[in-house]
């Protein structure tokens, strides 16, 4: 072999051992990567507002993958916005409501609002546990309602985060003390709101007291799912899981009758337009100008189950309720009068929103064959609902 030649053969296996070299070293150089871990669904906080007690109020928001988004105060609670798809899966706001913390104290009908220490009414602001006569507020003429006067709804609520992979959770708790509008004992409440990747908001709550009391938590959000607030409700189509329902007297208090709703306008057990029969002839509807009462959800014993629904044609939106609750009240939105400020523009007219809200049965403290709402030291109150939104 000649010289040239020997030294090309020599740079060549150089050549070749360098480059296995260098392709040894990137092997030990590769790291295995690893995903960064991403929560489907993702909580944010900002600043709302301060209450005219100078009390700051922040404003969390809920936000899953599919894109629902739902706003929670701090101020009672309130859910300020909730976006749910329609058919051609557009997120839109279908919850009723305002667009400041100033108008929500002014004057605002429950508006998204966690509800207690008692949800519903209670007769002339009075009852008794143990022999020792109690006495609430009258704030819905010579009743008591959804709490008094300052009840949950106008209370701020402190606030904890939580999540996992696929919900995040906005924990809220407030201590009302022994007394507060009327009621025995220092109550600690618990309100867990938690967002999943299915479009569906779970609702947990719980308290504790140090003396016997009364407790009948809610949650009083008004839908309208075509998510247009000028819209009537009448369209939309409800069903309700139950065989009875609680009439009302004259001032919307149970008269102690579980009536059948068989051949009434209050069967809802096969779904059905609010519109349908609400403007027939009926002294249960012109009691409550409307839908205002209390059915009496079937399958108590089973826990949380489905117990209503409301879908909107035109947008397909469906709306399922689940609960462990006894009852289950539908509010039509009957004295919405053209006052209050609509957060699209305008204002909100008559029955442009429905509630549905999951609880025990108005005045239970007074009716001894309803449920029983009297919790006791030891206990642990515990309530649970949820509300799943799709299209079909």
């Amino acid at each position: 072999m000649n010289r040239l030649k020997k030294s090309i053969y020599v740079l060549s296996l150089l050549s070749i051992a360098f480059l296995s070299v260098q392709c040894k070293n990137e092997k030990k150089k590769e790291v295995e990567v690893v995903p960064e871990k991403v929560n489907l669904v993702t909580i944010s906080k900002e600043a709302y507002g301060t209450t005219a007690d100078s009390i700051a109020v922040d404003k969390y928001t809920l936000k899953n993958e599919k894109g629902m988004e739902i706003d929670i105060i701090t101020y009672g609670g309130i859910i300020t916005k909730w976006t749910a798809p329609d058919k051609n899966n557009s997120y839109q706001d279908i919850v009723l409501g305002y667009n400041t913390l100033a108008e929500y104290e002014k004057a605002t009908p429950y508006f998204g609002a966690l509800i207690g220490r008692y949800g519903n009414r209670i007769a002339k602001g009075k009852f008794s546990i143990d022999g020792t006569e109690y006495t609430l507020a009258t704030n819905d003429g010579s009743n008591h309602l959804h709490g008094g006067v300052k009840g949950f709804d106008k209370v701020v609520w402190t606030a904890a985060e939580a999540s996992t992979d696929s919900t995040a959770s906005i924990i809220l708790t407030y201590l009302s003390k022994d007394l507060e509008e009327g009621y025995p004992g220092n109550l600690k409440t618990t309100v867990t709101y938690t967002l999943t990747n299915d479009n569906e908001l779970l609702v947990d709550y719980e308290a504790t007291t140090d003396k016997k009391t009364i407790v009948n938590l809610t949650q009083h959000s008004y839908f309208n799912l075509s998510a247009d607030f000028s819209k009537p409700i009448l369209d939309h189509e409800i069903a309700i899981n139950a065989d009875k329902f609680v009439p009302v007297d004259a001032t919307l208090i149970p008269t102690g009758e579980l009536k059948d709703v068989t051949n009434t306008p209050f069967d809802f057990r096969i779904a059905k337009a609010i519109g349908k029969d609400i403007g027939v002839k009926n002294e249960q509807l012109t009691r409550g100008l409307g839908y205002d009462h209390c059915w009496v959800l079937n399958n108590q014993n089973e826990g949380v189950r489905l117990s209503a629904s409301a879908y909107e044609k035109e947008s397909g939106r469906l709306l399922e309720i689940y609960s462990d609750e006894p009852g289950i009240q539908l509010y039509t939105g009957n004295f919405l009068d053209g006052t209050l400020p609509n957060k699209q523009g305008g204002t909100y007219a008559h029955r442009t929103g429905f509630c549905l809200e999951t609880q025990h049965y108005p005045d239970s403290p007074n009716q001894k064959d309803f449920p029983s709402v009297v919790l006791s030291p030891g206990e642990t109150y515990k309530s649970k609902t949820s509300f799943k939104f799709s299209v079909k």
